[in-house]
């Protein structure tokens, strides 16, 4: 297979994790026989060193042309850049909004796993987390509460704010159906998680994902509330497979997750449109502290790669063996220093990097 995928290294480490994602990428394509052509265009703060924009017109039609983009972090320190006295329209942030926007980015998805070699991290108790869990969020991104009508007004000479919360029975039909596509490919359990005790929203919500069901009568659902699911989330993570839900409880949940698992240095996503178009990319930030020091955690971005292979290109036995690589180098005792504990191995960006693409390759 031929691929075309478009690079965002940005800003801060995201160079160095990138091109060891890269790195991966081509190991896989001389292992399996596939071809990934990778451009390499800018984004964030580099943009705005280079053309005085976070994100030019012509990275976006770039973008657009490809089957994917992979991304590595975009923005700086707040305190001591000079991006950030600009305007907020043209800090390195605003290109991440703007391309989700131009790419009709509308479906996230956030992976929450707990590997058993990294149990130790993970703050619930043993007989909580067991051998580790693999939950699937996947938030409707571009709809619901946070894009809504608002305004604040004054009555009675008392100031009064106004969010209105607004889904379409289109908005939910689609990330529906992505949330049971993609279960498809995992356990084939969908819980989907709203507050129709109390919200219209929610009722509609619930409505659409149920006659969404009828398609997939593979997939298991089921309806939990937001309140009961942050509970069960630290009570019983395992019992979950894909989290289907709106964008302000997507938000808070998927925070709530990653830090379930110990290690945001670990934790890959993917945001989607309703082709196999996808931008997937780290859930941590650029830790500009670091940057250009090898120390960096490119795993997040490995496996975010890696859920680019299965969810565009549907090659499911290349995602499988990037994720066994990840698996066999952090069980035979290598660590990077944001997860590195006693009687390990402290290696670099890398090292860490180099000894997956080798056990991708034997």
């Amino acid at each position: 297979m031929k691929c075309n995928i478009v690079c965002i290294p940005g800003d801060g480490i995201g160079p160095e994790i990138v091109t060891q994602a890269k790195n991966v990428l081509e190991t896989v394509g001389r292992v399996f026989g596939h071809t990934f052509e990778m451009q390499d265009v800018l984004m964030g703060g580099a943009s705005i060193d280079a053309y005085g924009e976070p994100l030019t017109d012509e990275t976006i039609e770039i973008a657009k042309a490809a089957d994917a983009v992979l991304m590595g972090s975009i923005g700086g320190n707040t305190a001591t850049s000079p991006w950030y006295k600009l305007p907020p329209q043209k800090r390195p942030e605003a290109g991440l909004l703007r391309i989700r926007k131009a790419l009709n980015l509308f479906a996230n998805l956030r992976p929450a796993v707990l590997y058993e070699e990294l149990a130790e991290a993970c703050p619930l108790k043993a007989e909580v987390r067991g051998g580790g869990f693999d939950i699937m969020i996947m938030r409707e991104l571009t709809g619901g509460l946070y894009f809504g009508k608002r305004e604040t007004v004054t009555e009675n000479g008392k100031r009064k704010a106004i969010d209105t919360l607004t889904y379409s029975e289109d908005e939910i039909r689609r990330i529906a159906i992505k949330g049971f596509e993609i279960a498809r490919k995992r356990k084939g359990k969908v819980t989907s998680v709203d507050k129709a005790n109390v919200l219209d929203s929610s009722r509609l919500w619930r409505s659409v994902v149920e006659e969404v069901a009828k398609s997939y009568p593979d997939v298991t659902l089921e309806h939990m509330l937001v309140d009961n699911c942050a509970m069960q989330l630290v009570r019983d993570p395992k019992q979950f497979d894909v989290i289907l839900t709106e964008n302000m409880f997507g938000d808070i949940l998927s925070d709530e997750a990653s830090m379930v698992t110990g290690s945001i240095g670990m934790l890959a996503s993917a945001s989607l449109n309703d082709t196999k178009f996808g931008l997937y990319e780290p859930s941590h930030g650029s830790a500009p502290d670091i940057a250009g020091k090898d120390i960096a955690n490119p795993i997040a971005t490995i496996l975010s790669a890696s859920m680019m292979l299965r969810y565009t290109f549907d090659l499911d036995k290349e995602a499988d063996a990037i994720e066994q690589a990840v698996h066999d180098v952090l069980k035979a005792g290598y660590r990077t220093a944001d997860i590195m504990s006693e009687g390990f191995n402290q290696i670099g960006c890398k090292e860490i990097g180099r000894l997956i693409c080798e056990k991708i390759r034997s």
